[in-house]
């Protein structure tokens, strides 16, 4: 009877994304026919973003109190951390690069004339300013009090506070036991809210994908098309050759499996255009994959705002497209002083709405002034582009989550194969299971915290 009933809640979620690919299909559909129409319901995609991004900060809280307050040794967090960030600045690094061997291989820009498209770029290149420096960045990790960090919408401030909240009840032992077990009960709660939230997910994808159609319509693709088909199969690339290859290396895990055992999220990714709608989701999979809670909670979150391969692939080849359409190209020198500033500022600006587009002209701006006006030449399809950008970061924020255990010791290898070849299906109803406790007593002191 459990056993049938576990197979008929699997089989109510399946028809809900089956639901997400209609609903994307008929915002196209309405987007095309009725432009007007498919505008106006642009606030039913904003809606379901906001209802999934009201619920990172209560996630990431619960998952790194729980981690990091069940273990003894602190050093293991800042292991991971460290960890995590340096490999994080590499791969950014190197997804730079690509995007700049890509863009000077097939120059995507060359012969086209945008000069009508003049100021189009003021307003991005403003957000980026305002979005501050890297000095701004680091004092914007500081919430205004304990708990505004759970309700101002910072990814950063939420995991600040949160290891704060960890290493105090880790020091407390014992005496912190219960108020652990009080957060094991939270994070169920916030989980099945999550859940709840989920079956809007057809809505939202609907709305979205109406409204960015009704307002580019399809012309927009057609006429740029080569530029965006470069951009996907350069973020192909990266994922299943550089980030696969190095899965494969360092963990021993297919780089295919593990987008099939995704494949929901990324299509919540599509639906929505923002890979923050899959991170309540990524959390939970990864710990179900086999991951600690202390890592995945350290890892995760941090790489929202620092490991973002696509969002680096993007603004290289986007800039070296915009020079060549305008006629003036970047010299190499140019680039690479260009690359070294998208560096620093694709981290400063990560939390910013538009961070792509801003960035981007952010980065002009400082170089080359005069080609800020080309910006609004992508304007039209940086929606579409948004999507395998999120996607890419989302993959690569997963990968590194793998790899950063495999590293630290902290993920149980033969749960990620068994998880892999779907001997041990994810519990889309609760999303929270105690990974460890099936597997015998001797690995109760591995467990994180028990419900």
């Amino acid at each position: 009877m459990s056993d049938s009933t576990q197979t008929t809640r699997r089989d109510r979620t399946h028809w809900l994304y089956l639901a997400v690919i209609v609903a994307v299909i008929a915002g196209i559909l309405v987007g095309w026919l009725a432009p007007k129409f498919g505008q106006s319901v642009a606030p039913l995609g904003t809606m379901f973003v906001n209802l999934i991004k009201m619920m990172i900060a209560p996630v990431i809280f619960c998952t790194i109190v729980l981690g990091i307050g069940s273990i003894r040794k602190a050093a293991t967090v800042g292991k991971v951390g460290g960890l995590a960030i340096g490999y994080f600045l590499i791969m950014s690094t190197f997804a730079l690069g690509i995007g700049l061997l890509v863009g000077n291989l097939i120059k995507p820009g060359d012969g086209l004339n945008i000069a009508k498209t003049a100021k189009a770029g003021a307003e991005y290149a403003k957000t980026a300013h305002n979005a501050g420096g890297t000095w701004d960045f680091i004092q914007g990790i500081i919430p205004t009090s304990l708990l505004s960090s759970l309700t101002a919408g910072s990814v950063l401030q939420a995991l600040f506070v949160a290891l704060l909240v960890g290493f105090a009840l880790q020091a407390m032992g014992s005496a912190g036991e219960p108020i652990l077990r009080g957060v094991a009960s939270i994070q169920k709660l916030v989980f099945r809210i999550l859940v709840m939230i989920l079956w809007l997910a057809p809505v939202g994808a609907f709305g979205a994908i109406a409204n960015v159609v009704g307002k580019t319509g399809l012309d927009a693709v057609v006429k740029l098309g080569m530029l965006m088909i470069a951009f996907y199969l350069t973020c192909l690339i990266f994922v299943f050759g550089v980030l696969g290859v190095l899965l494969r290396t360092v963990s021993g895990v297919s780089i295919f499996k593990l987008a099939r055992y995704l494949a929901r999220e990324y299509l919540l990714i599509v639906a929505t255009s923002s890979s923050e709608s899959a991170l309540p989701r990524l959390i939970a999979k990864m710990e179900h994959l086999g991951v600690e809670k202390t890592t995945v909670g350290v890892v995760v979150p941090t790489g929202y705002s620092f490991n973002l391969d696509g969002t680096a692939i993007y603004l290289t080849m986007a800039s070296l497209f915009i020079a060549e359409a305008m006629g003036k190209p970047l010299a190499l020198g140019e680039q690479l002083g260009l690359l070294l500033f998208m560096i620093v500022a694709s981290k400063g600006a990560a939390g910013v709405t538009g961070a792509g587009l801003a960035t981007l002209a952010g980065g002009l701006q400082s170089h080359r002034p005069e080609l800020l006006d080309g910006v609004g030449l992508i304007v039209g399809i940086d929606r579409f582009m948004s999507e395998a950008r999120a996607l890419t970061n989302f993959s690569g924020n997963a990968v590194a989550t793998v790899l950063v255990g495999t590293w630290t010791k902290t993920v149980d290898a033969d749960r990620v194969r068994q998880v892999l070849d779907r001997k041990i299906p994810f519990d889309e109803q609760t999303m929270v299971d105690d990974h460890a406790a099936p597997e015998g007593p001797e690995k109760d002191e591995k467990n994180l915290v028990s419900a």
